[in-house]
């Protein structure tokens, strides 16, 4: 009977196992269709015989390549493949340097529009601003059929230090202007800090790269002996960056509240943020500057504030982006696919994409100043070299208090 009982124990073992061992081969590996697509094939067949029969020689990795071209076609324009030297600038961009035009774009309106020329870089040099459009790269007209195509000659002429020509259409006159950009070594400091009027401590923040959080937490305890009466911090043309420093950024500044979801098709892409229960500058009045260069994650850290009522934005309605951008590595190479995984939608459930989040003090870039790009802070005063009504009218609410 005791050996029967050992026989029953150990065949219940070996299948238990062996089942285990069954899930977990399922779970580890793709599904069939990603590699029996039965177009999969088909693809391959019409490489091998462009190669093979096509009059002319043709390469066969700039046929892959113009294949890969033609899948990100079909998707958003905020999805594209990063080539090995694409993924290195845009890594280097989160740490605050690389080499280039300095300029972020967009769609808007079937257009290419500048997000931000970066501070100092051969875009601001040139006169770019937030807004202008680009109606041709070099001898090219630029639309949003061929926005990826355009994006991947810039980033060639900036990898092998080749100058281009941008015919821009500005954003207040709306003549043409013909420009010429050469690539240069482009700085992004996280944030710009002073004191203004005494005790208002401002903050420019220009990306959320990976030190940004850190570097306001740094100016926080700069600050921390000075009695504040409240604090601006300026997002206008600041294009976005890491979400996660968006939100670690909200998170300084909440005490509680939902900070932003995501939703996407798989599992991870759907997350809800929620702020913890410490924060800095508590109980004092604090005003965002936004205007249509704010975007991205800019607008998820605009929008968290405003709709937690921890603070009051100024300026003009943001640019309107309300998607989220992962940057996936290809195995075995050096590239990475860049792609939209996911939508947001703000604490209050709204989704600002293509409508951007309204200030709750309007002023307009046209009563301000024909400048739309904030020069940087270099003076004791903010206001002594340039006036600038968005941070005026910030600083008359925060004394109205």
């Amino acid at each position: 009977m005791y050996q029967l009982i050992r026989y029953i124990c150990c065949f219940v073992l070996g299948a238990s196992v062996a089942l285990s061992l069954s899930i977990s081969s399922s779970e580890q590996t793709p599904p069939k269709s990603i590699y029996y697509d039965a177009d999969y094939p088909l693809l391959v067949d019409v490489i091998d015989t462009i190669e093979t029969y096509y009059v002319d020689k043709v390469d066969r990795k700039s046929l892959i390549n113009a294949a890969i071209k033609g899948v990100f076609d079909k998707l958003d324009p905020y999805s594209g493949f990063l080539s090995e030297d694409g993924y290195q600038a845009l890594n280097n961009a989160n740490r605050g340097e690389y080499f280039g035009f300095g300029f972020e774009v967009a769609t808007d309106d079937g257009q290419i529009t500048i997000v931000t020329p970066f501070k100092n870089s051969p875009a601001e040099r040139a006169g770019i601003e937030a807004g202008d459009k680009i109606i041709k790269f070099n001898d090219t007209q630029v639309d949003e059929t061929n926005f990826q195509s355009v994006l991947t000659e810039i980033r060639f002429h900036s990898t092998h230090n080749f100058a281009i020509n941008l015919t821009l259409k500005k954003t207040n006159s709306h003549q043409e202007a013909l420009l010429t950009l050469e690539p240069d070594v482009v700085y992004i400091q996280s944030i710009e800090s002073q004191i203004i009027d005494g005790d208002i401590g401002y903050i420019h923040l220009a990306s959320f790269q990976e030190d940004a959080t850190d570097a306001i937490v740094k100016q926080a305890k700069e600050w921390q002996n000075i009695a504040l009466k409240g604090i601006i911090l300026d997002v206008r043309n600041n294009p976005g960056g890491l979400l996660e420093q968006a939100i670690s950024i909200a998170d300084l500044f909440l005490e509680k509240g939902k900070i932003v979801s995501t939703n996407g098709r798989f599992f991870d892409a759907n997350e809800v943020y929620y702020a913890s229960n410490q924060s800095i500058f508590t109980n004092i009045p604090m005003a965002v500057l936004i205007n249509k260069g704010s975007a991205s994650a800019s607008e998820v850290l605009a929008a968290a504030l405003q709709e937690n009522h921890r603070a009051t934005l100024v300026g003009e309605t943001s640019f309107g982006k309300g998607t989220v951008q992962s940057i996936i590595p290809m195995l075995g190479h050096s590239s990475a696919v860049k792609l939209t995984i996911a939508n947001y939608s703000t604490p209050n459930g709204n989704y600002i994409n293509e409508k951007g989040i309204d200030p709750d003090i309007e002023i307009a870039i046209s009563s301000v100043t024909d400048l739309t790009i904030v020069p940087i802070i270099d003076s004791e005063n903010l206001l002594e070299n340039s006036y600038d009504q968005q941070v005026a009218s910030a600083i008359a609410w925060i004394d109205g208090r």
